[in-house]
C-alpha cells in the first residue's frame, strides 16, 4: 500500500457521490492516505460549486454517474475535462452505459479500489 500513500498524499480530490455511507467511506479511505477530500457532493450543483471555489485547484475527482434528484455527473465531468482535471467514474454500471464521449474515462466499479484510482489519475 505504500505506493497508494505516496501517490495520494497532499492531493486535493473531489468526491461526487450521493449515497452517504459510500461517500463517507471513500472520504475516510482517501484521507487515510493523506489526500484532502473536497466534498463529498451529492448533487451536480454542489459539485460545480466546489469546483468553482476550489483554491488551490483540484488534483483529481471521483464521480458517481447517477446522483440525487435524477441528475447525472456528466456536467461535472465536462467541467473537469475542460479544466484538465483527471477523474474516474465510480459506478455499478457497465462500460456500455457510460456516455460515448467519455469512453476514455476509467470506470472503477463499486466497492471502490483506491489502487485503480491512483493508477488512473496519477500514473
Amino acid at each position: 500500500m505504500a505506493t497508494v500513500v505516496e501517490g495520494l498524499a497532499g492531493k486535493r480530490i473531489l468526491v461526487v457521490e450521493d449515497q452517504y455511507l459510500l461517500a463517507a467511506d471513500l472520504k475516510r479511505s482517501l484521507e487515510k492516505f493523506g489526500a484532502t477530500v473536497i466534498g463529498p457532493a451529492a448533487t451536480v450543483e454542489r459539485a460545480l460549486a466546489l469546483i468553482r471555489d476550489a483554491v488551490p485547484p483540484l488534483d483529481a475527482a471521483i464521480l458517481d454517474i447517477n446522483l440525487e434528484f435524477g441528475g447525472t455527473a456528466y456536467p461535472v465531468a465536462e467541467v473537469l475535462r475542460a479544466q484538465n482535471v483527471p477523474f474516474v467514474f465510480a459506478t455499478g454500471y457497465d462500460r456500455g452505459s457510460i456516455r460515448q464521449d467519455f469512453d476514455d474515462v476509467m470506470n472503477i466499479g463499486k466497492p471502490f479500489n483506491l489502487r485503480c484510482f491512483k493508477r488512473s489519475v496519477f500514473p
